[in-house]
């Protein structure tokens, strides 16, 4: 035959059998390649304990990434994690996988959809090194459209009815000119401080002048998590934040994790 190469080995079966190996190779690279931050894996046991899986160090040649916050981050990493720590949750039955049912206050514990990440507690920066989301107080050269409604001074209603405090300012995102937080004065008879509350959860009435928290009750309001500093928002208050009142839309009553039907 005119494409035989050797024997009974054609160019066909050559070209199949690089491609198998070529495929092979690949799915071994990106396995390996999913378990730099991925590992250690955590299996847990039927009585809801928690184990360690494979060797977290199953990739020898470590990626070093260099984040604008300064410093190395280096992956796979060393995981810190005390497994014999409580939890105030319980598994719902003793099978693995079986879902946690809160024992405490599952806002303020993180326990399910109100569970935040241990980010990074600096600022989300900008390209030149400056905070990227600030209040509008700070930043003179932003304001809100003549033709939206303008939430600073409103009065911030929650779920029960209740108010709760009003509008101070506007936090924005700088490279992407977008409120993403409202910073809310609680009134005295609720609590003391300021409380920052995710934009995606307010709903403005124009009809009533208000604004409507509806992830969360009254009391559930200002015992928000708080930011350290008065003009920034660090990775980790963020993503307790969002975590806090993303929670309450399942977790702020008993009526709202039970089932429609």
């Amino acid at each position: 035959m005119a494409n035989d190469l050797v024997g009974s080995i054609d160019l066909v079966e050559i070209l199949f059998t690089l491609f198998w190996l070529f495929f092979f190779g690949l799915v071994f690279y990106i396995q390996r390649e999913g378990r730099r931050e991925g590992y250690p894996v955590m299996h847990e046991n039927p009585d809801g304990s928690v184990r360690l899986g494979p060797n977290p160090d199953v990739v020898d040649n470590k990626k070093v990434f260099l984040p604008q916050h300064g410093g190395e981050a280096a992956v796979p990493r060393p995981i810190n994690m005390d497994f014999d720590a409580e939890i105030a949750a319980t598994p719902a039955g003793r099978f693995p996988g079986a879902p946690y049912v809160p024992t405490g206050d599952p806002l303020v514990d993180g326990i399910g959809p109100a569970a935040w990440s241990e980010r990074e507690d600096t600022p989300d920066l900008c390209y030149d090194g400056n905070p990227r989301i600030v209040p509008m107080r700070n930043n003179p050269t932003f304001h809100i459209d003549s033709r939206d409604p303008d939430p600073r001074g409103k009065a911030v209603v929650t779920a029960d009815g209740k108010t709760v405090g009003s509008v101070t300012d506007a936090w924005i995102d700088l490279p992407e000119p977008m409120i993403v937080y409202l910073e809310v004065a609680l009134d005295e008879s609720v609590g003391t401080g300021n409380v920052l509350v995710p934009f995606a959860f307010v709903d403005i009435s124009k009809k009533r002048d208000t604004i409507l928290v509806e992830a969360v009750m009254a009391e559930q309001f200002a015992r928000a998590p708080r930011i350290k500093e008065a003009d920034t928002v660090t990775l980790l208050e963020e993503d307790k934040i969002q975590g806090y009142f993303g929670g309450g839309k399942l977790l702020a009553t008993p009526e709202r994790s039970e089932p429609l039907i």
